[in-house]
């Protein structure tokens, strides 16, 4: 609470100097279940905030929703108990081991999409409190193409799919691209191939999407990167424990260190006219209309 409070200041005086950092909204979903979407984005968040940067993760999954016990922490509060406005957005995140914050999501993304115009302008009041507090924040939404996971994917700056080199897996992750291309909306892709056994089954798996998205679609989608299928990944879910933080030299945590560098090296700063939580939060009135 101390740290947050005291970010909002930092917030609050930078605006006044003219100087402060935009917050980037970033969706991962993927095709299908199964695919260790959450695993990644946990990793991935945890990776990037030992960089240097402030990273939030919003747990989107409605049906599935397990952040939290990735991690092996309980949330009191979630999304629901601001929309009830029962708590602040302040008291509604949570303190993750390796100090990641996170939100849990549940019912209440549910009701996010039923909010009057006045409910939802507090939601976004209070959303926009965020911004600038923290560099990133990652929508680990649900699989498969939901209405609400929808609505996610086109709102945020750009969305990261993970998908494996399995069949019905690359299929899916096709899928969902298509779909929301066909439904007009423009979305930043970059792809992630998990769970492969060698660097030539990641190329191959990535530049087979890419390569059908860019001559049916028109999309350019490339790879931030692959991760190696590796035992400790499992070992580190049963002990409730990020993979990177408990098997910090294993395979797929080197995996991950290099995507976030990847990722870093194809970073720009947004302006102030450019996407971030205002345009976030525009986009998603928007849909939500």
């Amino acid at each position: 609470m101390s740290d947050q409070a005291q970010a909002l200041r930092n917030m609050i005086q930078g605006r006044e100097n003219g100087d402060y950092r935009q917050t980037k909204i970033i969706t991962v979903t993927s095709g299908k279940g199964g695919v260790g979407k959450s695993n990644f984005t946990l990793n991935f968040a945890l990776t990037l905030q030992s960089k240097g940067y402030q990273v939030l993760i919003f747990d989107a999954d409605i049906g599935l929703a397990n952040i939290d016990v990735l991690m092996g922490v309980s949330s009191k509060y979630s999304l629901y108990h601001l929309l009830k406005r029962e708590r602040t957005i302040q008291e509604i995140i949570h303190t993750a081991p390796g100090g990641l914050q996170f939100i849990a999501g549940g019912s209440g993304f549910n009701d996010l999409l039923r909010l009057t115009e006045e409910e939802l302008d507090f939601f976004a009041s209070q959303v926009e409190l965020l911004n600038g507090t923290v560099d990133y924040i990652l929508f680990d939404t649900g699989a498969g193409l939901s209405k609400e996971t929808l609505k996610f994917i086109v709102a945020a700056d750009e969305a990261i799919v993970v998908t494996t080199p399995e069949p019905t897996s690359i299929t899916d992750a096709y899928a969902i691209i298509k779909m929301v291309h066909s439904l007009g909306h423009k979305v930043k892709y970059r792809l992630v191939i998990n769970r492969v056994s060698d660097f030539k089954e990641g190329k191959h798996t990535a530049d087979k999407i890419s390569m059908v998205a860019e001559q049916f679609l028109g999309l350019n989608i490339p790879a931030l990167g692959f991760v190696y299928d590796d035992p400790n990944v499992s070992k580190a879910v049963k002990k409730q424990t990020p993979f990177t933080l408990s098997f910090p030299g294993s395979a797929a945590s080197e995996s991950i260190r290099q995507i976030v560098l990847q990722f870093l090296n194809g970073e720009k700063r947004l302006s102030a006219k450019q996407g971030g939580m205002k345009g976030f939060l525009q986009k998603m009135k928007n849909l939500l209309a």
